[in-house]
């Protein structure tokens, strides 16, 4: 028994007789009498009584047609679900990103994802940078947005982009008048720092060190929202990316930072292993998204997918 003579029996039981079977298979009608007579003797039992030079299904026929119709369900089924994959109409992959890509970066990338590709399904998580990339490394997700470092050999680097720190300061601020600020200017101000473990922190601190000015650091904490909320309540000025304050509105003033504090961010997969097609699209929607808008970073280092 092979598919062409179960399909042969198919048509002929939902066709009626051997000669509509015949034309919508595009065969001959002997072809098509001899699958069934090749079915019958693989079977054991005969499926068309052949009376006055018409077919008639047997009891047997109707019995075996019924799992016959199972088996093409079913076939019909595989079928139309690899094409839901194919168009990404089924689908689902995990993205996730640090606070400052959340706020509106992605959103905005997302909107546009799910626009276009309405049955995929996105779940998408927010954590810290060291969170992301060990979701990544045991793959948990699929892309992260995030910070790391250069000799991470567990990860590969799709996209990296690079923004200038600000200084950020409620609007009654002695300072929040000036158009750039240094290091000496920040001499005596108390300042919100983001923790030590960030690698913003480390820029932070050479830049001082290197205009030897001791920071006046009343408040370390992560993320850069935080720090923003801190500075929102006048307790001091914060060094964070250019991209967060905005969710704060006019109750922050953003200033320059001289000389740049580098805030880079990169998106990220797990090494050696291959995009997912949703993952590969929403990556695209991903990198459109960040050159629509310069402010959220200058790309610095991108690969091909």
């Amino acid at each position: 028994m092979n598919q062409r003579q179960v399909n042969a029996f198919r048509m002929v039981m939902r066709h009626g007789s051997i000669t509509a079977a015949a034309q919508a298979l595009n065969l001959s009608q002997p072809a098509v009498s001899r699958l069934i007579a090749d079915l019958e003797a693989d079977l054991g039992f005969p499926l068309l009584l052949r009376l006055g030079g018409k077919a008639q299904p047997t009891p047997e026929a109707h019995e075996f047609f019924q799992e016959v119709e199972r088996m093409f369900y079913g076939l019909d089924r595989l079928a139309l679900v690899a094409q839901e994959i194919r168009d990404l109409r089924r689908a689902a992959f995990r993205v996730a990103t640090m606070p400052m890509a959340s706020f509106d970066i992605v959103p905005r990338a997302m909107k546009r994802f799910i626009d276009r590709y309405q049955g995929v399904s996105v779940t998408h998580d927010v954590h810290t940078s060291p969170r992301i990339l060990d979701l990544l490394a045991s793959h948990q997700i699929d892309l992260g947005i995030g910070q790391t470092h250069p000799d991470r050999k567990d990860l590969s680097v799709l996209a990296a982009f690079r923004t200038d720190c600000v200084c950020v300061m409620r609007p009654d601020n002695p300072l929040a008048q000036r158009a750039v600020l240094t290091p000496q200017d920040l001499k005596d101000a108390p300042l919100v720092a983001l923790t030590h473990r960030t690698i913003t922190s480390g820029h932070m601190s050479q830049r001082f060190a290197e205009a030897e000015i001791v920071p006046n650091v009343v408040a370390e904490t992560q993320p850069s929202y935080s720090a923003c909320g801190l500075a929102a309540l006048g307790i001091g000025i914060a060094i964070v990316d250019p991209i967060t304050p905005e969710i704060f509105g006019p109750a922050l003033i953003s200033i320059p930072f001289e000389p740049r504090v580098p805030f880079d961010f990169q998106i990220l997969k797990p090494n050696e292993m291959p995009l997912s097609r949703p993952a590969d699209r929403f990556l695209q929607e991903l990198l459109a998204t960040i050159a629509d808008r310069p402010d959220y970073g200058r790309l610095v280092h991108k690969i091909s997918t």
